[in-house]
């Protein structure tokens, strides 16, 4: 007699049989209908379970949506709206259009009633063309001017014939601006006093001159002002033959607007920028500082202000964190709730089909062996801890069979069937054994 064909209807039902014990067994599993044979899910029986849920009109999305949707536009409003309202309040530290604590403002509002014109320029070739001798030139930052902006400068020293005000230049600047002047250190001492002869100075007194540089010259002659140990923050310097003098102020502490009415900050920064009729304030730009060099090709993040770095930084901080809350957790497996009856013997059937044909005989015989231990020990009265310890179910078992079987724990705790035809009677073999087991 030959053996059956693994193709044909009667292998694929035979197949099945032992899926299907292991089906009976699994936890939350659907159930067969005992005259329909059909599967049913006991949380889905009666009419609504069969009905599907509609999908969302365009309606139901707005109404759920709306109140988020108008929430953010008012907030986009209001972010407009105040922007608007502050871009032309706010500036940058030491403009005297600012009157944030590190503006000067306040400065130039003085300096505008004592009848002094501030004019604002951002290029070194806009100071050195408004530079006269009735002007005073106030460089803001002369550190960060490139070669070009430091000749600028120079050559508006030399002709000009007027005042110009250094705030707090360093060694990168004064070889070029003030070859004379050299810094000595830093004065750790804000307020000083004037120890000088200085008009403006003896008139001001004690003013916020410390806490960056101090300085020291080479023989030449000047008047040197807020002495801290015995080297001046303040030097005032001549100009060639034109008639103009330089002025190099080691802070600039004195013109903000958050420390002018400190001791005699404003009477200092009033007499030094307000000795002729015009003021022209040179705020270099972004394009001017540091090495202007044709030939050296600027990447995107050198065109991009010192602070936005931070802000990308903590954007992407962001996104990453955001990414992490709403990203999908893996939690515990759920049985789906099934929204149509499905016949047993297709579960069954579909389910072998698919062991079968990813060869997982080792995955049938495991669930069959441990379905059918399961089985035999509430039949037994062997505790559920207990039904897959071959000490516990062993004993219980024989003592229950009439004839002894030799194989009983091979069959119960064995290997993994090498063939389909194996496997097929070893779901025969437990079929038998849990029926003996029931009636005997």
């Amino acid at each position: 007699m030959t053996p059956p064909d693994p193709a044909t209807p009667a292998h694929d039902a035979r197949q099945a049989a032992p899926d299907a014990a292991a089906l009976r067994t699994a936890p939350g599993a659907p159930t067969a209908g005992a005259d329909t044979g059909e599967v049913t899910d006991p949380r889905t029986t009666g009419p609504k379970a069969r009905t599907a849920a509609p999908a969302p009109t365009p309606r139901t999305v707005w109404r759920r949506s709306r109140g988020l949707l108008i929430c953010l536009g008012i907030l986009i409003v209001a972010a407009v709206t105040l922007a608007a309202l502050t871009s032309g309040s706010r500036h940058g530290r030491l403009d005297p259009r600012s009157a944030d604590p590190d503006g000067s403002r306040a400065v130039a509002e003085l300096l505008q009633a004592r009848g002094v014109t501030t004019r604002v320029v951002t290029t070194a070739r806009e100071a050195a063309a408004a530079a006269g001798p009735a002007t005073t030139l106030l460089v803001t930052d002369p550190d960060r001017l490139g070669q070009s902006g430091l000749r600028a400068i120079r050559s508006a020293i030399d002709l000009s014939g007027g005042r110009t005000v250094l705030l707090s230049p360093g060694s990168p600047s004064l070889p070029d601006l003030a070859p004379a002047a050299r810094t000595k250190g830093t004065a750790f001492d804000q307020n000083l006093d004037p120890g000088c002869t200085l008009p403006a100075a003896l008139s001001a007194g004690r003013a916020a001159t410390g806490g960056d540089h101090r300085y020291t010259t080479d023989g030449a002659t000047g008047t040197a002002c807020y002495p801290s140990g015995g080297h001046p923050t303040l030097l005032v310097l001549p100009s060639g033959t034109t008639g103009g003098d330089t002025v190099l102020l080691g802070s600039e502490t004195i013109l903000l607007n958050k420390k002018l009415a400190s001791e005699g900050n404003a009477s200092l920064a009033l007499q030094l920028l307000g000795t002729r009729p015009d003021l022209v304030w040179y705020l270099p730009s972004p394009a001017e500082v540091q090495d202007e060099d044709p030939a050296r090709e600027q990447s995107f993040l050198d065109l991009l202000p010192r602070g936005w770095s931070w802000a990308l930084l903590q954007l992407f901080a962001a996104a990453v964190l955001a990414a992490l809350w709403r990203a999908r957790r893996l939690g515990p497996l759920v049985t789906e709730k099934l929204p149509v009856a499905i016949r047993a013997s297709e579960t069954t059937e579909g389910r072998a089909r698919l062991y079968r044909k990813a060869g997982a005989r080792d995955r049938a015989a495991t669930v069959l062996r441990a379905a059918t231990r399961e089985r035999l020990a509430a039949l037994l009265g062997v505790p559920p801890t207990q039904a897959h310890d071959p000490a516990a179910l062993l004993p219980a078992v024989s003592a229950r069979l009439t004839e002894r079987q030799p194989d009983l724990p091979g069959l119960l705790f064995g290997t993994t069937p090498t063939t389909d035809a194996a496997l097929v009677a070893l779901a025969d073999h437990l079929d038998a054994l849990e029926r003996e087991v029931r009636t005997s």
